[in-house]
Protein backbone atom coordinates (compact mmCIF):
# COMPACT_ATOMS: atom_id res chain seq x y z
CA UNK A 1 0.00 0.00 0.00
CA UNK A 2 0.86 3.31 -0.60
CA UNK A 3 1.09 5.77 2.49
CA UNK A 4 1.34 9.88 1.87
CA UNK A 5 4.54 11.39 4.06
CA UNK A 6 4.07 14.87 4.69
CA UNK A 7 7.69 16.77 5.58
CA UNK A 8 8.77 19.39 7.08
CA UNK A 9 8.79 21.54 3.78
CA UNK A 10 5.72 20.87 3.20
CA UNK A 11 5.98 18.37 0.05
CA UNK A 12 4.92 15.02 -0.25
CA UNK A 13 6.65 11.72 -0.47
CA UNK A 14 5.35 8.16 -0.80
CA UNK A 15 6.70 4.51 0.64
CA UNK A 16 5.61 1.90 -0.37
CA UNK A 17 5.13 -1.03 1.74
CA UNK A 18 4.54 -4.75 0.48
CA UNK A 19 3.89 -7.32 2.74
CA UNK A 20 3.68 -10.31 0.07
CA UNK A 21 7.07 -9.34 -1.16
CA UNK A 22 10.55 -11.02 0.01
CA UNK A 23 11.83 -7.75 0.75
CA UNK A 24 12.38 -7.09 4.45
CA UNK A 25 9.57 -4.36 5.64
CA UNK A 26 12.65 -2.04 7.22
CA UNK A 27 14.07 -2.17 3.99
CA UNK A 28 11.40 -1.34 1.88
CA UNK A 29 10.58 2.22 4.29
CA UNK A 30 14.81 2.18 3.66
CA UNK A 31 14.41 2.60 0.21
CA UNK A 32 11.77 4.78 -0.38
CA UNK A 33 12.60 7.33 1.49
CA UNK A 34 16.62 7.26 0.05
CA UNK A 35 14.52 7.63 -3.35
CA UNK A 36 12.64 10.63 -2.02
CA UNK A 37 16.00 11.69 -0.71
CA UNK A 38 17.90 11.58 -3.69
CA UNK A 39 15.17 13.25 -6.08
CA UNK A 40 14.98 16.42 -3.38
CA UNK A 41 11.59 16.03 -2.43
CA UNK A 42 12.68 16.87 1.48
CA UNK A 43 14.08 19.53 0.41
CA UNK A 44 18.01 20.45 1.24
CA UNK A 45 18.66 19.52 5.28
CA UNK A 46 14.47 19.25 5.18
CA UNK A 47 13.33 17.07 7.98
CA UNK A 48 12.17 13.40 7.90
CA UNK A 49 8.73 12.71 9.77
CA UNK A 50 8.97 11.72 12.90
CA UNK A 51 9.51 7.66 13.57
CA UNK A 52 6.57 7.25 15.59
CA UNK A 53 4.21 9.30 13.23
CA UNK A 54 5.36 7.75 9.92
CA UNK A 55 4.83 4.18 11.97
CA UNK A 56 1.47 4.83 12.56
CA UNK A 57 0.75 5.77 9.04
CA UNK A 58 2.76 2.89 7.59
CA UNK A 59 0.88 0.44 10.16
CA UNK A 60 4.35 -0.51 11.11
CA UNK A 61 6.55 -0.99 14.18
CA UNK A 62 8.28 2.13 15.46
CA UNK A 63 11.22 -0.42 15.57
CA UNK A 64 11.07 -0.89 11.97
CA UNK A 65 11.33 2.52 11.06
CA UNK A 66 14.04 3.41 13.36
CA UNK A 67 16.16 0.57 11.57
CA UNK A 68 15.48 2.11 8.16
CA UNK A 69 16.14 5.71 9.69
CA UNK A 70 19.46 4.28 10.94
CA UNK A 71 20.46 2.55 7.77
CA UNK A 72 19.96 6.30 6.16
CA UNK A 73 22.34 7.74 8.97
CA UNK A 74 25.10 4.84 8.13
CA UNK A 75 24.98 5.47 4.57
CA UNK A 76 25.16 9.67 4.80
CA UNK A 77 21.37 10.39 3.50
CA UNK A 78 19.85 11.85 6.65
CA UNK A 79 21.56 12.68 10.64
CA UNK A 80 20.65 12.79 13.69
CA UNK A 81 19.51 16.28 15.42
CA UNK A 82 18.79 15.90 19.30
CA UNK A 83 15.78 17.63 20.53
CA UNK A 84 14.11 17.67 16.19
CA UNK A 85 14.43 14.09 14.66
CA UNK A 86 16.15 13.14 11.99
CA UNK A 87 16.98 15.73 8.90
CA UNK A 88 18.26 15.21 5.48
CA UNK A 89 22.04 15.53 5.25
CA UNK A 90 23.14 18.29 2.95
CA UNK A 91 23.88 16.77 -0.87
CA UNK A 92 26.27 19.89 -2.27
CA UNK A 93 25.99 20.21 -5.49
CA UNK A 94 26.29 16.26 -6.26
CA UNK A 95 23.64 14.80 -8.30
CA UNK A 96 22.35 11.06 -8.06
CA UNK A 97 21.49 9.12 -11.36
CA UNK A 98 17.87 7.94 -11.32
CA UNK A 99 17.72 4.04 -10.75
CA UNK A 100 14.75 2.85 -12.99
CA UNK A 101 12.66 0.08 -11.60
CA UNK A 102 11.67 -2.61 -13.95
CA UNK A 103 8.19 -2.88 -15.23
CA UNK A 104 7.94 -6.33 -14.41
CA UNK A 105 10.56 -9.34 -13.11
CA UNK A 106 12.34 -10.24 -15.92
CA UNK A 107 12.43 -13.93 -17.20
CA UNK A 108 14.81 -16.43 -15.85
CA UNK A 109 17.66 -16.85 -18.44
CA UNK A 110 17.84 -20.36 -19.76
CA UNK A 111 19.85 -22.82 -18.08
CA UNK A 112 23.30 -23.55 -20.14
CA UNK A 113 25.19 -25.10 -17.28
CA UNK A 114 24.83 -28.59 -18.89
CA UNK A 115 28.26 -29.59 -20.82
CA UNK A 116 28.33 -29.93 -24.71
CA UNK A 117 29.07 -33.33 -26.44
CA UNK A 118 32.65 -34.70 -25.54
CA UNK A 119 33.60 -32.06 -23.21
CA UNK A 120 36.55 -33.85 -21.33
CA UNK A 121 36.98 -34.96 -17.76
CA UNK A 122 33.13 -34.01 -16.48
CA UNK A 123 31.13 -36.60 -14.25
CA UNK A 124 27.92 -37.60 -15.26
CA UNK A 125 25.68 -35.43 -12.20
CA UNK A 126 22.49 -37.63 -13.69
CA UNK A 127 24.43 -40.58 -11.98
CA UNK A 128 24.90 -38.30 -8.62
CA UNK A 129 24.01 -39.83 -5.36
CA UNK A 130 21.49 -37.11 -4.06
CA UNK A 131 19.46 -39.16 -1.61
CA UNK A 132 22.49 -40.78 -0.32
CA UNK A 133 24.56 -37.36 -0.15
CA UNK A 134 21.54 -36.20 1.58
CA UNK A 135 21.09 -38.50 4.14
CA UNK A 136 24.78 -37.59 5.00
CA UNK A 137 24.83 -34.52 4.82
CA UNK A 138 21.28 -34.75 7.26
CA UNK A 139 23.13 -36.96 9.91
CA UNK A 140 26.44 -34.97 10.25
CA UNK A 141 23.85 -31.52 10.48
CA UNK A 142 21.67 -33.59 13.04
CA UNK A 143 24.26 -35.37 14.84
CA UNK A 144 27.57 -32.85 14.67
CA UNK A 145 26.39 -29.83 13.12
CA UNK A 146 29.64 -27.78 14.27
CA UNK A 147 31.76 -30.20 12.02
CA UNK A 148 29.73 -28.29 8.80
CA UNK A 149 30.77 -24.70 9.71
CA UNK A 150 34.48 -25.90 12.04
CA UNK A 151 37.65 -27.85 10.97
CA UNK A 152 38.94 -29.67 13.94
CA UNK A 153 42.20 -29.06 12.50
CA UNK A 154 44.22 -26.78 9.53
CA UNK A 155 44.94 -29.32 7.22
CA UNK A 156 41.60 -30.56 6.94
CA UNK A 157 38.45 -32.76 8.69
CA UNK A 158 40.44 -35.79 10.69
CA UNK A 159 37.72 -38.29 9.66
CA UNK A 160 38.13 -37.25 6.22
CA UNK A 161 41.94 -37.99 6.43
CA UNK A 162 41.16 -41.19 7.77
CA UNK A 163 39.06 -41.89 4.96
CA UNK A 164 41.39 -41.25 2.39
CA UNK A 165 44.22 -43.16 3.74
CA UNK A 166 42.01 -46.11 3.49
CA UNK A 167 41.11 -45.67 -0.33
CA UNK A 168 44.83 -44.61 -1.24
CA UNK A 169 45.84 -47.98 0.69
CA UNK A 170 43.15 -50.18 -0.99
CA UNK A 171 42.88 -48.74 -4.37
CA UNK A 172 46.17 -46.95 -5.16
CA UNK A 173 48.77 -49.32 -3.18
CA UNK A 174 50.04 -45.29 -0.87
CA UNK A 175 50.38 -46.22 2.76
CA UNK A 176 50.05 -42.52 4.84
CA UNK A 177 49.23 -41.79 8.43
CA UNK A 178 45.73 -39.24 8.24
CA UNK A 179 48.46 -36.98 9.76
CA UNK A 180 50.29 -36.63 5.93
CA UNK A 181 46.98 -35.91 4.16
CA UNK A 182 45.95 -32.44 3.32
CA UNK A 183 42.23 -31.49 2.11
CA UNK A 184 42.25 -28.88 -0.74
CA UNK A 185 39.81 -27.68 -2.94
CA UNK A 186 40.45 -30.06 -5.72
CA UNK A 187 43.33 -31.46 -7.98
CA UNK A 188 44.17 -27.44 -9.32
CA UNK A 189 44.14 -26.21 -5.90
CA UNK A 190 46.70 -29.18 -4.31
CA UNK A 191 49.39 -28.71 -7.44
CA UNK A 192 49.24 -25.02 -6.88
CA UNK A 193 49.91 -25.52 -3.10
CA UNK A 194 52.39 -27.97 -3.88
CA UNK A 195 54.35 -25.56 -6.51
CA UNK A 196 54.14 -22.19 -3.76
CA UNK A 197 56.24 -24.93 -1.16
CA UNK A 198 58.61 -26.33 -3.05
CA UNK A 199 60.23 -23.43 -5.25
CA UNK A 200 60.49 -20.58 -6.19
CA UNK A 201 60.72 -17.95 -8.50
CA UNK A 202 63.43 -18.91 -11.25
CA UNK A 203 63.31 -22.47 -10.69
CA UNK A 204 62.56 -24.73 -13.09
CA UNK A 205 59.57 -27.34 -13.06
CA UNK A 206 59.43 -30.00 -15.27
CA UNK A 207 56.22 -30.24 -16.71
CA UNK A 208 54.49 -32.88 -19.25
CA UNK A 209 54.39 -31.92 -22.81
CA UNK A 210 51.77 -32.61 -23.71
CA UNK A 211 50.27 -31.24 -20.34
CA UNK A 212 47.69 -29.34 -18.33
CA UNK A 213 47.77 -25.84 -19.20
CA UNK A 214 46.59 -24.62 -16.19
CA UNK A 215 49.46 -25.66 -13.88
CA UNK A 216 51.98 -24.65 -17.09
CA UNK A 217 50.33 -20.95 -16.70
CA UNK A 218 50.69 -21.04 -13.27
CA UNK A 219 54.18 -21.76 -12.76
CA UNK A 220 55.05 -19.02 -15.20
CA UNK A 221 52.60 -16.49 -13.42
CA UNK A 222 55.29 -17.42 -10.61
CA UNK A 223 58.06 -16.28 -12.82
CA UNK A 224 59.31 -20.03 -13.00
CA UNK A 225 61.04 -21.72 -15.76
CA UNK A 226 58.76 -24.75 -17.43
CA UNK A 227 61.61 -27.35 -18.47
CA UNK A 228 59.37 -29.17 -21.47
CA UNK A 229 59.56 -33.03 -20.79
CA UNK A 230 58.33 -34.90 -23.61
CA UNK A 231 55.49 -37.62 -23.33
CA UNK A 232 57.16 -41.05 -25.46
CA UNK A 233 55.33 -44.69 -25.38
CA UNK A 234 56.99 -44.79 -21.78
CA UNK A 235 55.63 -41.49 -20.77
CA UNK A 236 57.76 -38.55 -19.76
CA UNK A 237 61.31 -38.26 -20.69
CA UNK A 238 63.51 -37.86 -17.92
CA UNK A 239 65.41 -34.52 -17.11
CA UNK A 240 68.46 -33.36 -18.57
CA UNK A 241 71.51 -34.40 -16.44
CA UNK A 242 72.94 -31.05 -17.34
CA UNK A 243 72.36 -27.46 -15.81
CA UNK A 244 68.77 -27.71 -16.44
CA UNK A 245 68.04 -29.39 -13.90
CA UNK A 246 64.86 -28.89 -12.37
CA UNK A 247 63.89 -28.27 -8.76
CA UNK A 248 60.74 -30.69 -8.89
CA UNK A 249 58.92 -32.20 -11.49
CA UNK A 250 55.13 -32.73 -12.27
CA UNK A 251 53.76 -36.01 -13.37
CA UNK A 252 50.38 -37.96 -14.40
CA UNK A 253 52.12 -41.94 -14.50
CA UNK A 254 48.88 -43.80 -14.14
CA UNK A 255 46.66 -41.79 -17.16
CA UNK A 256 48.41 -39.57 -18.95
CA UNK A 257 46.76 -36.31 -19.56
CA UNK A 258 45.44 -35.84 -22.18
CA UNK A 259 47.17 -38.38 -24.45
CA UNK A 260 46.39 -41.37 -21.85
CA UNK A 261 48.10 -44.35 -21.25
CA UNK A 262 50.58 -45.24 -18.09
CA UNK A 263 53.91 -44.85 -17.39
CA UNK A 264 56.22 -47.72 -17.48
CA UNK A 265 57.39 -49.28 -14.42
CA UNK A 266 60.62 -49.23 -15.37
CA UNK A 267 60.18 -44.85 -16.21
CA UNK A 268 58.59 -44.68 -13.22
CA UNK A 269 61.67 -46.53 -10.98
CA UNK A 270 64.08 -44.05 -13.33
CA UNK A 271 62.00 -40.77 -11.71
CA UNK A 272 62.40 -42.48 -8.35
CA UNK A 273 66.47 -42.55 -8.26
CA UNK A 274 66.79 -39.20 -10.48
CA UNK A 275 64.41 -37.89 -7.19
CA UNK A 276 66.57 -39.34 -4.68
CA UNK A 277 69.99 -38.59 -6.56
CA UNK A 278 69.43 -35.07 -7.43
CA UNK A 279 67.65 -33.69 -4.72
CA UNK A 280 64.64 -32.98 -6.67
CA UNK A 281 61.03 -33.91 -5.80
CA UNK A 282 57.94 -35.70 -7.82
CA UNK A 283 54.49 -34.64 -7.59
CA UNK A 284 52.15 -37.65 -8.65
CA UNK A 285 48.74 -35.53 -10.22
CA UNK A 286 46.37 -38.96 -9.97
CA UNK A 287 43.56 -37.23 -11.44
CA UNK A 288 41.21 -39.98 -12.40
CA UNK A 289 42.91 -42.97 -12.13
CA UNK A 290 39.82 -44.78 -10.35
CA UNK A 291 38.44 -44.87 -14.29
CA UNK A 292 40.13 -48.25 -15.43
CA UNK A 293 37.77 -50.46 -17.25
CA UNK A 294 40.20 -53.74 -17.87
CA UNK A 295 41.25 -54.93 -13.86
CA UNK A 296 41.88 -52.59 -11.49
CA UNK A 297 43.95 -49.35 -11.42
CA UNK A 298 47.25 -49.14 -11.83
CA UNK A 299 49.54 -48.75 -8.24
CA UNK A 300 50.54 -45.25 -7.90
CA UNK A 301 53.98 -44.29 -7.55
CA UNK A 302 53.87 -43.15 -4.38
CA UNK A 303 53.44 -47.04 -3.50
CA UNK A 304 56.96 -47.68 -4.79
CA UNK A 305 58.96 -44.74 -3.62
CA UNK A 306 60.77 -45.93 -0.12
CA UNK A 307 63.15 -42.33 -0.20
CA UNK A 308 59.60 -40.42 0.46
CA UNK A 309 60.80 -38.37 -2.62
CA UNK A 310 56.94 -37.80 -4.05
CA UNK A 311 53.83 -35.88 -3.05
CA UNK A 312 50.88 -37.43 -4.32
CA UNK A 313 47.66 -35.57 -5.17
CA UNK A 314 43.97 -37.33 -5.18
CA UNK A 315 40.85 -35.81 -6.31
CA UNK A 316 37.28 -36.52 -5.54
CA UNK A 317 35.98 -34.08 -8.46
CA UNK A 318 35.97 -36.47 -11.23
CA UNK A 319 34.78 -39.81 -9.57
CA UNK A 320 31.90 -37.58 -7.48
CA UNK A 321 31.23 -34.00 -8.59
CA UNK A 322 33.04 -30.66 -10.03
CA UNK A 323 30.81 -28.71 -7.81
CA UNK A 324 31.87 -29.79 -4.63
CA UNK A 325 35.56 -29.41 -5.20
CA UNK A 326 37.66 -31.65 -2.78
CA UNK A 327 41.39 -33.02 -3.46
CA UNK A 328 43.82 -33.82 -1.60
CA UNK A 329 47.46 -34.03 -1.14
CA UNK A 330 49.62 -37.26 0.71
CA UNK A 331 52.93 -35.76 2.02
CA UNK A 332 56.14 -36.80 2.77
CA UNK A 333 56.49 -36.21 6.97
CA UNK A 334 59.59 -34.08 5.88
CA UNK A 335 57.48 -31.55 4.73
CA UNK A 336 55.15 -30.95 6.49
CA UNK A 337 56.16 -28.09 8.38
CA UNK A 338 57.08 -26.50 5.03
CA UNK A 339 53.28 -27.12 3.86
CA UNK A 340 51.66 -25.84 7.24
CA UNK A 341 53.94 -22.74 6.79
CA UNK A 342 52.25 -22.10 3.53
CA UNK A 343 48.54 -22.74 4.32
CA UNK A 344 49.65 -19.90 7.27
CA UNK A 345 50.95 -17.56 4.52
CA UNK A 346 48.56 -18.04 1.75
CA UNK A 347 45.54 -19.69 3.42
CA UNK A 348 43.59 -22.47 2.38
CA UNK A 349 41.19 -22.81 -0.02
CA UNK A 350 39.07 -25.71 0.85
CA UNK A 351 35.55 -25.87 2.14
CA UNK A 352 34.83 -27.33 5.47
CA UNK A 353 31.21 -27.76 4.98
CA UNK A 354 31.13 -30.94 2.62
CA UNK A 355 34.41 -32.92 4.12
CA UNK A 356 32.72 -34.39 7.37
CA UNK A 357 29.97 -35.18 5.10
CA UNK A 358 31.74 -36.86 2.67
CA UNK A 359 34.07 -39.30 4.73
CA UNK A 360 30.40 -40.40 6.76
CA UNK A 361 29.49 -40.79 2.62
CA UNK A 362 33.19 -43.34 2.87
CA UNK A 363 31.81 -45.27 5.99
CA UNK A 364 28.81 -45.81 4.86
CA UNK A 365 30.21 -47.74 1.88
CA UNK A 366 28.41 -45.20 -0.51
CA UNK A 367 31.21 -43.31 -2.00
CA UNK A 368 32.37 -47.14 -3.16
CA UNK A 369 28.69 -47.91 -4.59
CA UNK A 370 28.87 -44.69 -6.72
CA UNK A 371 32.34 -45.52 -8.40
CA UNK A 372 31.58 -49.30 -8.93
CA UNK A 373 28.64 -47.80 -10.71
CA UNK A 374 29.86 -45.06 -12.75
CA UNK A 375 32.55 -47.23 -13.63
CA UNK A 376 30.53 -49.61 -15.57
CA UNK A 377 28.03 -46.44 -17.36
CA UNK A 378 31.56 -44.83 -18.36
CA UNK A 379 33.15 -47.92 -20.17
CA UNK A 380 29.40 -48.48 -21.84
CA UNK A 381 29.53 -45.23 -22.94
CA UNK A 382 33.48 -45.25 -24.10
CA UNK A 383 32.81 -48.33 -26.22
CA UNK A 384 29.50 -46.77 -27.83
CA UNK A 385 31.39 -43.48 -29.23
CA UNK A 386 34.73 -45.54 -30.23
CA UNK A 387 32.52 -47.93 -31.91
CA UNK A 388 30.59 -45.04 -33.66
CA UNK A 389 33.39 -42.80 -34.71
CA UNK A 390 35.36 -46.51 -35.93
CA UNK A 391 32.03 -47.01 -38.19
CA UNK A 392 31.72 -44.05 -39.34
CA UNK A 393 35.50 -42.85 -39.88
CA UNK A 394 37.14 -46.31 -40.18
CA UNK A 395 40.96 -45.90 -41.32
CA UNK A 396 40.69 -42.09 -41.63
CA UNK A 397 41.42 -41.91 -37.81
CA UNK A 398 43.67 -43.58 -35.45
CA UNK A 399 41.81 -43.82 -31.99
CA UNK A 400 44.03 -44.28 -28.70
CA UNK A 401 42.14 -46.46 -26.36
CA UNK A 402 43.45 -47.36 -23.40
CA UNK A 403 40.61 -48.59 -21.46
CA UNK A 404 41.06 -46.19 -18.86
CA UNK A 405 40.58 -42.47 -17.69
CA UNK A 406 37.39 -39.79 -19.07
CA UNK A 407 38.41 -38.84 -22.23
CA UNK A 408 40.82 -40.62 -25.33
CA UNK A 409 42.10 -39.02 -28.20
CA UNK A 410 41.84 -38.84 -31.57
CA UNK A 411 44.72 -38.72 -33.86
CA UNK A 412 45.15 -36.78 -36.81
CA UNK A 413 47.74 -36.42 -39.67
CA UNK A 414 49.81 -33.90 -38.70
CA UNK A 415 49.05 -31.44 -41.21
CA UNK A 416 45.50 -31.51 -40.33
CA UNK A 417 44.60 -27.83 -38.80
CA UNK A 418 42.90 -29.45 -35.34
CA UNK A 419 42.55 -25.76 -34.15
CA UNK A 420 40.34 -25.41 -36.85
CA UNK A 421 38.29 -28.56 -36.73
CA UNK A 422 37.85 -27.40 -33.04
CA UNK A 423 36.11 -24.36 -33.89
CA UNK A 424 34.22 -25.81 -36.82
CA UNK A 425 32.92 -28.73 -34.15
CA UNK A 426 32.36 -25.84 -31.19
CA UNK A 427 30.65 -23.76 -34.07
CA UNK A 428 27.84 -27.33 -34.52
CA UNK A 429 27.20 -27.31 -30.51
CA UNK A 430 30.78 -29.62 -29.67
CA UNK A 431 33.29 -28.96 -27.01
CA UNK A 432 36.01 -30.80 -28.79
CA UNK A 433 39.39 -29.53 -27.62
CA UNK A 434 42.29 -29.38 -30.28
CA UNK A 435 45.42 -32.18 -29.25
CA UNK A 436 47.81 -29.67 -30.33
CA UNK A 437 46.46 -26.64 -28.15
CA UNK A 438 47.85 -28.74 -24.83
CA UNK A 439 51.27 -28.86 -26.11
CA UNK A 440 54.28 -25.97 -25.26
CA UNK A 441 57.43 -27.32 -27.05
CA UNK A 442 58.33 -27.29 -30.53
CA UNK A 443 56.98 -31.24 -31.22
CA UNK A 444 53.21 -31.00 -31.81
CA UNK A 445 51.30 -33.52 -32.85
CA UNK A 446 47.97 -33.56 -34.04
CA UNK A 447 44.57 -35.02 -32.96
CA UNK A 448 41.37 -33.98 -31.18
CA UNK A 449 40.77 -35.26 -26.98
CA UNK A 450 36.90 -36.89 -26.89
CA UNK A 451 35.28 -36.60 -23.43
CA UNK A 452 32.62 -39.17 -22.77
CA UNK A 453 31.45 -39.89 -19.01
CA UNK A 454 28.87 -36.82 -18.93
CA UNK A 455 26.68 -37.99 -22.00
CA UNK A 456 23.87 -40.41 -22.41
CA UNK A 457 24.89 -43.14 -25.20
CA UNK A 458 22.09 -41.52 -27.83
CA UNK A 459 23.87 -38.06 -26.97
CA UNK A 460 27.27 -39.65 -27.87
CA UNK A 461 25.71 -41.09 -31.40
CA UNK A 462 23.89 -37.56 -32.21
CA UNK A 463 27.21 -36.05 -31.84
CA UNK A 464 29.21 -38.98 -33.52
CA UNK A 465 27.30 -38.33 -36.20
CA UNK A 466 27.45 -34.34 -36.30
CA UNK A 467 31.45 -34.78 -35.81
CA UNK A 468 32.24 -37.22 -38.29
CA UNK A 469 31.76 -34.66 -41.64
CA UNK A 470 33.53 -32.24 -39.60
CA UNK A 471 37.01 -34.47 -39.56
CA UNK A 472 36.21 -36.12 -43.21
CA UNK A 473 36.11 -32.45 -44.73
CA UNK A 474 39.07 -31.37 -42.62
CA UNK A 475 41.50 -33.91 -43.28
CA UNK A 476 43.56 -33.37 -46.18
CA UNK A 477 43.16 -35.21 -49.18
CA UNK A 478 45.98 -37.63 -50.20
CA UNK A 479 46.04 -39.72 -52.88
CA UNK A 480 45.18 -42.75 -51.51
CA UNK A 481 41.49 -41.02 -50.42
CA UNK A 482 41.13 -39.56 -53.81
CA UNK A 483 38.10 -41.25 -55.73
Amino acid sequence: MNKPIKTGAGSSAAVRVDRNSGVPIFQQVYEGLREQIVSGAFGNSGHLPPTRALAVELGVSRSTVVTAYDQLVAEGYAEGRQGSGFAVCRMGEVEFAAVPKPDRVPAAAPNRSGPKPFSAGVPDMRHFPHRQWARSVARVARNEPEALVSRDDDFGDTRLRKAVCEHILQWRGVRADPEQVLVTAGSGDALEICIRTLAKPGDRIGLEDPGYPQIRNFVTSLGMRPLWLQVGADGAELPPGDGRRPRLVVLTPSQQYPLGGAMTQGRRLEYLNWAERAGGWIIEDDYDSEFRYAGRPIPALSGFDRHSRTIYAGSFSKIFSNNLRIGYLVIPEALLPCFGNTLRRYGGKASIMPQRALAVFFEDGEFYRHLRRVRRVYSERRRVLIDRLNAELGSLISIEDHQAGMQFVVSLPDDCDDTALSGAASAKGLSVAALSSFYAGRSVRKGLVLGFCAFMPEELEAGAGILAPLIRKALPRHPRQDP
